[in-house]
């Protein structure tokens, strides 16, 4: 079933790509540059685990208050640390959040008012949402830049990129699933913006849109 299907929205495109990617660099595009509006995934997941909620409550009884910060916030970090190897946990966690993202993300749907809406997923193909959007935009970058960029954001090991990078989707896996690529390799923000307007201009057409 396709996401929109349920909620009255036109069209739907997945953006999805790997770590350090330039997935919420394109986004903002989309968003500042046309009024596209953006559900972002990673965005609801942090919501979805605020302090107070029913959800962060089932995680502290499940893993110990030692899995909050001192303000009471979810450490972020040391819950990936705890699940990265643990297929169990993960699933459990999984299991916990997926459908609470999942009725976020259409309720925001619902309220969608630009011609068609960007849908973030990080792991689009690895939790098989490909199926689920009308179209799939990858964020394309090579790995070596994906592990440069991410050691000197997160302040980690080359080791411990190559473990999450070898936890996802390649970069062929995901371009299979592609029906558009953006390429963020080595291009400046202002090349990237030529290639989201192109797309922006094919989006529209693909929803009726006079340009």
């Amino acid at each position: 079933m396709v996401l929109g299907v349920s909620c009255g929205v036109v069209y739907i495109i997945g953006l999805t790509g790997g770590i350090s990617s330039g997935k919420t660099t394109v986004a903002n595009l989309f968003s500042r540059c046309f009024s596209i509006e953006v559900i972002d995934a990673d965005i609801i997941s942090r919501e979805v685990v605020e302090p107070g909620t029913s959800c962060l409550k089932a995680i502290t009884e499940h893993f110990g208050t030692e899995i909050l910060l001192p303000g009471g916030e979810l450490n972020r970090g040391l819950l990936r640390e705890k699940i990265f190897f643990e297929n169990e946990k993960k699933n459990w966690l999984n299991q916990l959040l997926h459908p609470l993202i999942t009725k976020r993300m259409l309720s925001c749907l619902s309220n969608v008012h630009s011609p068609y809406v960007l849908l973030v997923i990080p792991l689009l193909v690895e939790n098989n949402l490909h199926k689920m959007v009308d179209r799939v935009v990858v964020v394309d970058v090579e790995e070596t830049i994906q592990v440069r960029r991410t050691m000197r954001r997160d302040n980690i090991s080359e080791c411990q990129v190559r473990s999450i990078l070898n936890s996802q989707s390649s970069r062929e896996e995901r371009l299979l699933v592609a029906d558009d690529v953006i390429e963020n390799s080595s291009v400046e923000e202002g090349e990237i913006l030529l290639q989201v307007k192109e797309l922006h201009q094919k989006y529209l057409a693909i929803c009726g849109v006079n340009l």
